[in-house]
């Protein structure tokens, strides 16, 4: 870490050798009152997850996923034997076929025996006839139609589908198996959205707010989240409650069931140094500020966040005191001992 601080440096210094200081503006640390953070460690689960169950029984014909595969919203997952289904769907389409034809023919007759009837040419009877054989012709379409809507219905049932894209978690069936209608096939999770559970003392679930976000941390990655629920269901025994937050996951790669942390703000006010928030930023995988010093060098100093008043921040790092002159517009474009140029002096 340390040379590839010293190699910036270097090459910010030759750079600015050449283009000249980087035009910044500063502002003044000075002492307040803040909330100090407090961290809690939670839960991440996944906000997402369905067990996939057979809804007709049969054999397994086909598998077309493995455990951990990612699949769309969907894809066929499991192909449970339907030749007999199909069959059944072969002459169900023959036979609709037919009584089609045969309803076309029957409504011509009828037609013609209509006019016919007008010109007294044939009986009543005849007629009627007629008339009793178009509607039951064309009734007997609607029977066909919706028998085969059914068998359709029932062959779709044979083919288990991804209810959402996600990771494939458990895979409960083997190729040529039986599947029993209602047994589990397997288990998906949408892992692009996460849910986080903390439980925290009263006075800290007092000053929070929903909608608000915050920052969780996961490994060493910082998950934007929103605060989505205070429940009223304390623990007895610790005094605590629990809180959810919800996040779009998007490219992180997390784990169900994985650690979590979270800093939230205590009731108790200390004393601290305060800044606003955009003069701190990420650096090296750490929080900085950039201090300018009187020969207009910026000093990159490593802080720690403790609370947050409105839109500034409370810092600690060594070194830092109240009046000290930090970077506060400018601060991406400078990097440790680089030449600055202070315009709101």
């Amino acid at each position: 870490m340390i040379k590839k601080i010293v190699a910036t440096a270097l090459l910010s210094l030759s750079a600015f050798a050449m283009g000249g200081p980087s035009l910044v503006e500063t502002t003044k640390i000075v002492k307040g009152e803040v909330n100090p953070l407090q961290e809690f460690v939670g839960t991440l689960n996944f906000d997402k997850k369905s067990v996939l169950a057979a809804q007709n029984s049969g054999v397994v014909k086909s598998i077309n996923f493995e455990l951990g595969d990612k699949v769309s919203k969907g894809k066929v997952l499991v192909q449970i034997d339907a030749d007999l289904l199909n069959a059944q769907i072969k002459a169900s389409k023959a036979n609709l076929s037919i009584a089609k034809d045969e309803s076309v023919n029957s409504s011509k007759d009828y037609n013609r025996y209509k006019k016919l009837l007008a010109s007294k040419a044939i009986t009543q009877k005849e007629y009627d006839d007629a008339l009793l054989k178009s509607n039951s012709s064309s009734s007997n379409v609607q029977a066909l139609k919706a028998n085969l809507k059914e068998l359709e219905i029932q062959s779709d049932k044979k083919r288990i589908k991804a209810p959402f894209s996600g990771v494939i978690v458990e895979k409960n069936i083997n190729l040529g198996e039986w599947a029993n209608a209602g047994s589990a096939i397997a288990k998906i999770v949408d892992t692009s959205k996460a849910e986080f559970i903390f439980n925290v003392p009263l006075n800290v679930a007092n000053g929070l707010k929903k909608g608000d976000m915050y920052d969780i941390q996961v490994s060493n990655q910082i998950i934007k989240s929103k605060l989505t629920a205070i429940i009223p269901n304390g623990d007895k025994l610790t005094r605590t409650f629990p809180v959810k937050f919800n996040a779009d996951i998007k490219s992180n790669f997390v784990f169900d069931g994985q650690q979590a942390k979270v800093s939230l703000s205590k009731d108790a006010k200390k004393e601290a140094l305060i800044l606003p928030r955009d003069a701190v930023i990420k650096r090296f995988g750490q929080n900085v500020v950039f201090a300018v010093n009187d020969k207009m060098l910026a000093q990159m100093i490593p802080v720690q966040i403790i609370g947050y008043v409105s839109n500034k921040i409370a810092i600690s790092g060594q070194g830092l005191v109240e009046g000290m002159e930090i970077v506060l517009k400018g601060n991406e474009r400078v990097f440790p001992n680089s030449p600055v140029k202070v315009l709101n002096k």
